[in-house]
């Protein structure tokens, strides 16, 4: 066999491993290493995903926590195969696997090549901790396998790049040159204009114009969506049927809101208004141009200002209250004291000294609500220190662990390796957590036994912490569980969580609940940095 015949019938990878010297030596050297390698894995993927929390592009592809869990699982099982020893065309068809799916996701490209760069940092230190004379052989070897995965993952962005070439490489061919003049124009006119997002819709509803806008906010490409059904790919589910085919035939001025779904799968709340094309639409041609604000923001900024003014309203009341009725508890405490111990030295009857024993714990009942009226209506301004999100959890959960105990409630924490940081009023914050802390552990009801989970994190410029419990969860109908004076406890006073909402807001931040029975979850989100807050 010639030495040309033999290279003609070399695989892909063959051909890689050969161009970067990767040897049967070097598979084995890597097999004899997974042992020292393998306890590092998990810690290894662990801090890999906080890296990428610190910056927003590459975080803003995931949908949420379950799936970085997954992601950090398959990681630890990709590190198992570079130490495993067989790199064979079905473990480089595994690699290839992976560039596909950070391509579906809408990864940067750029993102995979600093991801290698970030692995292969992490496990040169360990190769250089663990292989003692051998350090410098197994690095390389290391190097230049993850030079072949890295290329072959790359493909994969080549082969989507050359797929979308050609479908707009035929788009345009197919395309008449009047419609590609009118589509021009129609760009110049309305596409671009920021900030608002821009589709133009086919008679039957299907995407021939996106803006630059509707790329950022959704986070698909123009290339990608055109021709694409508006419908199915931008409408929740469950709003499609109705809501999202009402939206794409609504005659021209009409207004509404609809949700927008993103490619992370996050939804945006949307108000939309629909305009008609000046001219009668041909085949391909814009119909109707559907122009959306998104109002996300707005509609949270409205929901905290009426809960803010419900909280000053009450807040005033509360004060009022308080002065009134404070001056004649003190007076009618004293009394009562007087009286038990009068009748406690002329041998009173019991039913007396009972009633009285009743009064003296209602009036002190009354006293401490009087107390978290005060509290309520005139919060002390805030005194802003740096502030460790993992010692600030520690602290809380600490403060409860005898109570936890005792109520034979686990608690589970999941929380940084890494020091996280942020702007807040630690004193107030700590009195937010403990609260829910100690809510979620009374509604596991008064059997006792269930799981607590406390969690933190940290997104792009926001760090979130959460107390989730295993409860029966909170009852659906019932109104706003941050309005004062609601309360599900038999003896609550109903302002615990208005004062939790309180203080999460002035820091800036907003907390929300997600309940059903079998799993309560509060999370309070909040920004980094003070100024951030103050904007």
């Amino acid at each position: 066999m010639t030495l040309d015949y033999a290279r003609r019938m070399e695989t892909r990878v063959d051909e890689l491993k050969r161009y970067v010297r990767f040897t049967d030596d070097d598979a084995r050297l890597l097999g004899a290493f997974a042992s020292h390698a393998a306890p590092h894995f998990r810690r290894i993927a662990q801090e890999f995903y906080e890296r990428i929390r610190e910056h927003e592009e590459a975080h803003a592809v995931f949908t949420g926590e379950d799936q970085i869990r997954r992601l950090q699982d398959s990681l630890v099982r990709w590190l198992e195969g570079v130490f495993g020893g067989v790199y064979d065309e079905d473990y480089f068809q595994k690699t290839e696997q992976i560039g596909r799916v950070h391509v579906k996701v809408g990864l940067p490209q750029r993102y995979m090549l600093t991801a290698m760069a970030v692995i292969r940092s992490s496990l040169t230190i360990v190769i250089d901790e663990k292989a003692g004379a051998d350090a410098s052989i197994i690095g390389a070897a290391l190097s230049r396998l993850l030079d072949i995965e890295l290329a072959v993952m790359l493909e994969s962005y080549r082969d989507d790049l050359i797929t979308r070439v050609e479908r707009a490489a035929k788009r345009e061919t197919d395309a008449q040159s009047r419609r590609d003049d009118r589509a021009r124009q129609r760009y110049v006119k309305a596409v671009e204009l920021a900030p608002l997002l821009v589709v133009g819709l086919d008679p039957s509803g299907h995407v021939v114009l996106f803006n630059r806008e509707a790329e950022r906010m959704t986070g698909y490409a123009r290339d990608e969506v055109i021709g694409q059904a508006f419908v199915p790919l931008f409408v929740p589910e469950e709003l499609r049927e109705h809501d999202g085919s009402k939206l794409v035939s609504a005659v021209t001025g009409t207004t509404t809101e609809l949700a927008l779904l993103m490619r992370s799968g996050k939804v945006r709340d949307m108000r939309w208004q629909v305009a008609a094309a000046d001219e009668g639409p041909g085949d391909g041609d814009v119909a109707r141009f559907l122009i959306g604000a998104d109002v996300t923001e707005e509609r949270i900024a409205r929901e905290r200002q009426q809960q803010e003014k419900r909280l000053a309203a009450l807040g005033t009341l509360a004060a009022g209250l308080a002065h009134e009725i404070r001056n004649p508890l003190n007076g009618a405490r004293l009394h009562v004291s007087f009286l038990e111990r009068a009748l406690s030295r002329e041998s009173g009857s019991t039913e007396a000294l009972e009633a009285v024993h009743v009064v003296g714990y209602e009036i002190q009942r009354l006293a401490r609500l009087v107390t978290e009226f005060l509290d309520f209506a005139r919060p002390q301004p805030l005194v802003w220190v740096p502030v460790n999100a993992r010692e600030l959890c520690e602290r809380v959960i600490h403060l409860v662990e005898a109570t936890a105990r005792a109520a034979q409630v686990t608690i589970a924490t999941d929380l940084p390796t890494r020091e996280l940081q942020f702007d807040g009023d630690v004193q107030r914050l700590e009195q937010v957590l403990l609260n829910l802390l100690q809510n979620a552990i009374e509604a596991l009801g008064p059997k006792g036994g269930g799981s607590v989970a406390v969690r933190a994190r940290r997104e792009p410029r926001h760090v979130w912490m959460e107390i989730e419990d295993d409860g029966p969860g909170i009852p659906s109908g019932q109104p706003s569980i941050f309005d004062a004076f609601y309360s599900t406890k038999p003896n609550g006073t109903g302002l615990g969580l208005a004062i939790v909402h309180r203080i999460v807001t002035d820091h800036g931040g907003n907390i929300d609940v997600d309940s059903r029975p079998g799993r309560t979850r509060f999370r309070v989100t909040l920004p980094l940095m003070r100024q951030e807050a103050e904007v």
